[in-house]
């Protein structure tokens, strides 16, 4: 039996109905997996925890059907993606990671809440410990961030020093005339998995879409009173800094977005290469956010 084979028919199989079908068990299994309702596998076999997703389906999508399976549930699974499902309200409390979703909320920035959809985030002048560091130029000071909404609170997944500008290298000796790129804070939908570097290529994420740039062609290590640039083909990657010293950006950061330690860099492509979106699309392009560690915290201290 098929899903489909319900349609326009006034069919009704309970759930032990369900587990004796290996076959339809297993299609279900599969549409609550992509659903974020299940875990995986998909085995054909219909217990209790596959019983409790198929439930809540139907509650989330307000169906009359309750206790079995019939041609309005099937249909409805077979139809149904994941944005269309309700999202449960975030329950944001006064933790680093409630106050990042706050503030993104605050810039109008997209926060992805669906299981497995992971959220990008650098903050900039930040230590491990969250608090404000001096921002000192030249130095691994920053912060990338992953964070999952998991039934509605946000979680920090993992997170890593990181560089979200320019050594003093590529300040001085900048690879565009007009000066070294310095990433505007803000959200950009602009970055895709795919190698980064010649001398020791590695695995990353690579810019495939617009970003804005402040370029520093005064040479002051910051953003202010500097021309904006916007393109797709700055090679503003997130990639690793070679193990370099916390204290010393060397030649890691012309402008990309770099986490200090390869280690750590392979931690956070191993943990967003599971996000739900990029498995069903191997070319999808993630979001990421810059904010400001102070401004951050001055508008939601405490």
């Amino acid at each position: 039996m098929k899903l489909q084979d319900f349609l326009g028919k006034d069919e009704k199989w309970g759930f032990e109905a369900i587990a004796e079908d290996a076959d339809l068990a297993r299609q279900i299994q599969i549409l609550l997996i992509g659903l974020g309702l299940l875990e995986p596998p998909a085995d054909g076999k219909f217990g209790p925890v596959s019983v409790i997703s198929l439930k809540k389906f139907q509650e989330l999508t307000k169906l009359e059907e309750n206790g079995f399976l019939g041609a309005v549930t099937a249909k409805k699974l077979i139809e149904t993606k994941i944005d269309d499902l309700p999202k449960p309200p975030l329950k944001l409390g006064n933790d680093i990671a409630s106050k990042i979703v706050k503030y993104m909320q605050s810039k109008d920035y997209q926060v992805f809440s669906n299981p497995k959809e992971y959220n990008i985030v650098y903050v900039e002048g930040i230590d491990a410990d969250w608090t404000l560091n001096s921002d000192t130029p030249n130095q691994f000071n920053d912060r990338r961030i992953v964070i999952e909404v998991v039934n509605g609170v946000p979680k920090i997944v993992d997170h890593w020093e990181a560089t979200t500008e320019p050594g003093k290298y590529y300040t001085y000796n900048p690879m565009n005339r007009k000066g070294a790129a310095r990433i505007q804070f803000g959200q950009y939908k602009a970055w895709a998995v795919g190698t980064h570097g010649t001398a020791e290529p590695h695995e990353a994420l690579v810019q495939v879409g617009d970003i804005t740039v402040c370029r520093d062609f005064n040479q002051d290590f910051k953003r202010t009173g500097d021309k904006l640039d916007t393109g797709d083909d700055f090679y503003v990657n997130q990639h690793y800094g070679f193990d370099y010293s916390r204290n010393d950006i060397r030649l890691a950061s012309a402008g990309c977005l770099v986490g200090r330690t390869r280690e750590g860099h392979r931690e956070f492509m191993a943990i967003i290469k599971q996000d739900r979106r990029y498995v069903a699309n191997r070319k999808y392009t993630f979001y990421t956010a810059v904010i400001p560690g102070d401004d951050l915290l001055k508008t939601f201290p405490g």
